[in-house]
């Protein structure tokens, strides 16, 4: 339900907006990510009326893609080689007797000063054929101490110091797929999206991604983080604490299913209902244009 949620909001404010509504399969993590999942999702989309305006985009085959931009930050000079663990992150915070830095595992910089240019090929690391690389390595990218503001449509002016509340993170990990955070601003950028709307459980994420646009020179998305769905226990609803799955067994289950979501978002159910499912979207997108007004301004 709360990934319905957050389809749902995006889905209508790309339509009350005249705007085209896009789907990214974030697969970048194959391990973890099988194809008949990712059918899936997009049926069920589908079953509830969600339906993409533009190519489906996998970040399984978008390699090359985030390479480029890899390329891109390594010509600032502001990647460098990181060889910690988790482990290495947690010894550093507790010798430093930083209660507040372990729990949230803040990292300390510990590799910070080892490599201001991330080499691009063997030979500049002047490795042979007859060499081993002694340990695979992160990339990650130097953060600035001072404030990064942005606004959230929903919930307003927001700050963080990503140095401070976060440190040096991570583009590339150790064992070889992109970050969360790379792949998406550079999807973002390529497919010239204009708004972002998702969770608020990935509010803390937005600034790490507006550095990103930074260096890349690029004008952020506007974003709308929704509220999440959760448990009695007040967890978020997920895989990991047995979250139902939708019904979408019929067309009554389905129009159920998808009327719970919009109210979940503060949508009324101001039509008959037994109204179709196409009728409820309408009302809905009308509503939601009131209830989100977009600032032309700074579309």
């Amino acid at each position: 339900m709360g990934s319905l949620v957050a389809a749902l909001a995006s889905w209508l404010d790309a339509k009350a907006n005249q705007g085209q509504w896009l789907i990214r399969i974030e697969d970048i993590d194959k391990e973890r990510c099988q194809h008949r999942y990712s059918q899936l999702i997009i049926e069920q989309l589908s079953k509830c009326g969600l339906r993409h305006d533009a190519e489906i985009v996998y970040q399984s085959q978008r390699q090359r893609v985030y390479e480029t931009y890899i390329k891109k930050l390594e010509q600032q000079h502001v990647l460098y080689r990181c060889l910690c663990s988790r482990a290495n992150i947690w010894r550093a915070l507790n010798q430093a007797n930083d209660q507040t830095r372990t729990q949230s595992l803040i990292y300390p910089g510990t590799c910070r000063e080892n490599l201001l240019h991330v080499p691009s090929s063997e030979k500049e690391l002047g490795i042979t054929d007859n060499d081993k690389v002694e340990k695979p390595f992160s990339l990650r990218i130097k953060t600035m101490n001072q404030p990064l503001q942005w606004h959230d449509r929903r919930m307003g002016e927001q700050i963080q110091n990503i140095f401070t509340q976060v440190g040096d993170f991570v583009v590339k990990r150790s064992d070889g797929p992109y970050s969360y955070q790379l792949c998406v601003v550079a999807d973002d950028i390529e497919q010239s999206v204009t708004h972002v709307v998702r969770g608020e459980d990935l509010l803390d994420n937005t600034p790490r991604q507006n550095y990103l646009y930074q260096l890349f020179n690029h004008t952020p998305p506007i974003y709308l983080h929704v509220p999440l769905v959760k448990n009695k226990q007040g967890e978020k609803l997920s895989k990991q604490n047995f979250a139902p799955a939708i019904d979408l067994a019929s067309p009554q289950s389905t129009l159920t299913t998808m009327r719970s979501a919009a109210i979940f978002l503060g949508l009324h159910l101001t039509i008959k209902p037994n109204s179709s499912l196409s009728e409820h979207l309408l009302d809905w997108t009308r509503q939601w244009s009131l209830k989100f007004p977009l600032n032309l301004s700074n579309a």
